[in-house]
């Protein structure tokens, strides 16, 4: 058996509302609150990046492993669509911020919003192979937005870390599943600060056709059907898309709504589905089972099937949970302070 030995998630205290970007661009923010789901989101704050983001959940994962040494961890890889350096590796940083050895295998990841889950699937598979005992995969992301752009509304920041192992599990992987086909929905090209995307032609074809697809070939794949699970953890774009998928694949709102933070903290991009995931691991019990589904755009999705151990109990309150990260301490800013923490607004030198 392979699986999570450890989780933890970080998210910025900063947030803004949707009324207040709706204010500045004289858009209907009714609009944004009920036709996507959205009340708010997490703003980082200008010493905050995916890689402080990355150190302070992987810290909080370590907590929750236990006995596991830094020094045991073979491999570290960092999914994200906003790695601080365009020519430096993530991943090394954060190895040294959390006491591993130099003996280890780093590696940053890219796939839209997927490089999270991209990089839980091949540290499950690493440590499947026997190639290294634990292995970390992280999704992060301080996200961005044009401004007056629609994704200006959801953009957001934070992220989740997962320590895989094959040794005192709190959540077996089942099984994996991937699905991708070339749709590009969503890119950025280099040089290029703030991506584009395809307006309506992201949801249909892209989100919806991929999230069903790879949930439809994981269920087919070991034998279950939506009421076989306790809850579903969805990529999270806004809030109306995962709630509207999981109908579509026949799944209830009770089994969606603990990993459902979207209207509270906007689209974390590659910590999405992942930060979706401890929240609904920070309350599941003994014995339930998880189906997580992620998406990225150009487009595709990875799909797990968790099932939560014993240990769940004894570890959970190690660290902070993610919903009181979500909720609490939490600072509402402007849209100024919002623009110039996002580097929306700039000097003249």
């Amino acid at each position: 058996m392979v699986g999570i030995v450890g989780y933890g998630a970080h998210i910025p205290r900063h947030r803004i509302k949707v009324e207040e970007i709706a204010k500045v661009w004289g858009a209907d923010a009714p609009s944004y609150k009920k036709g996507l789901m959205l009340t708010q989101k997490s703003v980082p704050s200008p010493d905050t990046d995916t890689i402080t983001l990355s150190v302070t959940a992987a810290r909080n994962a370590l907590l929750r492993a236990g006995k596991v040494n830094p020094v045991e961890i073979g491999a570290i890889y960092i999914g994200s669509e906003s790695h601080p350096y365009a020519v430096k590796p993530s991943g090394t940083v954060v190895a040294e911020a959390i006491g591993a050895t130099p003996e280890i295998h780093c590696a940053d990841f890219e796939f839209a919003c997927k490089a999270g889950s991209e990089a839980m699937f091949v540290c499950l598979g690493l440590v499947k192979s026997g190639y290294v005992k634990y292995a970390l995969a992280i999704g992060a992301d301080t996200s961005q937005g044009a401004p007056g752009d629609a994704l200006e509304y959801s953009a957001s920041a934070g992220a989740a870390a997962f320590i895989m192992g094959s040794d005192n599990l709190l959540a077996e992987a089942v099984d994996t599943y991937a699905y991708m086909t070339d749709t590009p929905d969503f890119w950025r090209r280099e040089y290029q600060f703030y991506p584009q995307h395809g307006g309506r032609f992201t949801g249909e074809p892209a989100y919806f056709k991929h999230v069903t697809g790879c949930a439809e070939g994981m269920m087919k794949k070991v034998g279950m059907k939506p009421s076989d699970f306790n809850y579903v953890v969805f990529h999270q774009p806004n809030g109306k898309f995962p709630m509207r998928v999981g109908k579509m694949l026949g799944f209830k709102k009770e089994q969606i709504e603990p990993g459902w933070l979207t209207p509270r903290l906007g689209n974390t991009y590659s910590g999405s589905s992942p930060i979706g995931l401890t929240a609904t691991l920070d309350i599941a019990k003994p014995g339930d089972m998880i189906l997580m589904v992620s998406y990225g755009s150009g487009a595709g999705s990875d799909g797990f099937v968790w099932k939560v151990t014993d240990r769940i109990n004894e570890v959970r309150d190690k660290a902070v949970r993610t919903t009181k990260l979500l909720d609490e301490n939490i600072t509402f800013v402007d849209y100024g302070t919002y623009a110039k923490f996002r580097h929306k607004i700039r000097k003249n030198d």
